[in-house]
């Protein structure tokens, strides 16, 4: 799959079958919409976009508001975010820096400048809430009728729902928000994971515990960085964590290492504000030595959460909490529901089957 920033690109295809959206998560809705889009495509004999959008467009008008509060809560890194589009199959991914420029765009504008001349758009599948141009004044009507002058053929896909409820990225973080990682999977079709390259942190964690444990390292964690201020999960969770035994470049190991995590700020250490993902398996590999985990590139699925992130009073009362969260994780995983998520590796191809079988309603 090819990433272009902007579409003033040599390397863009000059014709397409493209599909709109922020894709935050790569939910079913989204993947039933990207089967659909590749489907068209081939049949076209065109290559499948995305245009997608970085920041979130909520993001810069929360911004322009001076109310950050107001910004969506971030499912994915905009890596996990790729990551999932190319699994999904399509061809290329057209980000588009959403500023004061393409905000003040007027909907007919963006269906000539962007769609048209920009990207050569010859298909167009959006959502059926689909808004575009300044002060979301474009439609799916809109967009069909200028499209259709232009000669873009124009579709619009129904909403998607598993079990009677409609999936989208709004149910996706209210899951999230309430913990029940269960549902966060269904919608999903896949477990909910963060990826990242192993970084050097403070080493706090080998102090923590060392001396009661009886051993040097203490909690040793694997750090990696969530690249928004504001992820919509938080807190601690049993994990799975793949890619740390691998030796291939970029290459993800198929057996997964239990342990525990927490998602957050830190607030016992630090007030930084840089959000982490910090791991502590269960069992350490021997053969990785004490640094051999960094710089590799990891996939850390969040499976249960234990707890929210809290403020202790002190290190020792932080190191009590951390002991009886690994008894709880373990115990978690020694009792795992017969039904649980299955990782990715069992589940990602079964899931594709299912997404082509599943109902897909377009209007043209």
């Amino acid at each position: 799959m090819q990433v272009f920033r902007g579409f003033h690109h040599p390397g863009i295809a000059p014709a397409c079958a493209l599909t709109i959206g922020n894709f935050d998560g790569v939910h079913r809705g989204h993947q039933a919409m990207l089967a659909l889009l590749i489907n068209e495509a081939r049949h076209r004999g065109l290559p499948s976009c995305v245009l997608s959008f970085e920041p979130h467009p909520r993001d810069y008008f929360a911004a322009l508001a001076g109310k950050p509060e107001l910004a969506p809560l971030r499912i994915a890194s905009l890596r996990d975010k790729l990551q999932e589009l190319e699994r999904c199959g399509v061809d290329q991914v057209v980000l588009l820096r959403f500023d004061r420029t393409l905000a003040s765009l007027a909907p007919d504008a963006f269906i000539t400048e962007v769609l048209q001349q920009g990207l050569g758009a010859r298909y167009v599948l959006v959502g059926d809430d689909f808004r575009f141009g300044a002060k979301r004044a474009g439609d799916y009507a809109m967009l069909d009728s200028v499209g259709g002058s232009l000669g873009i053929d124009v579709a619009r896909m129904m909403s998607y729902e598993v079990h009677g409820l409609r999936v989208s990225s709004s149910a996706v973080r209210e899951a999230l928000a309430l913990g029940e990682m269960e549902r966060v999977a269904a919608l999903l079709g896949r477990p909910y994971s963060i990826s990242g390259h192993v970084l050097h942190g403070r080493k706090l964690g080998r102090q923590l515990g060392a001396s009661s444990e009886g051993a040097d390292d203490g909690f040793r964690t694997l750090n990696l960085r969530f690249n928004h201020p504001r992820p919509a999960a938080s807190g601690i969770y049993a994990v799975q964590v793949h890619g740390l035994m691998t030796g291939g470049e970029g290459q993800l190991a198929d057996e997964p290492l239990a342990g525990v995590a927490s998602l957050g700020v830190r607030p016992t250490v630090e007030d930084a504000g840089r959000v982490l993902l910090e791991t502590h398996l269960f069992d350490w590999p021997a053969s990785l030595g004490r640094e051999g985990g960094y710089a590799k590139l990891l996939r850390v699925e969040l499976l249960h959460k234990l707890r929210d992130e809290a403020r202790y009073d002190g290190l020792e009362a932080l190191t009590v909490a951390i002991r009886q969260d690994l008894d709880n994780a373990r115990r978690w995983f020694a009792n795992r529901p017969a039904g649980r998520p299955a990782s990715r590796t069992d589940s990602h191809s079964a899931d594709r089957r299912q997404t082509t079988r599943d109902r897909i309603q377009a209007q043209r």
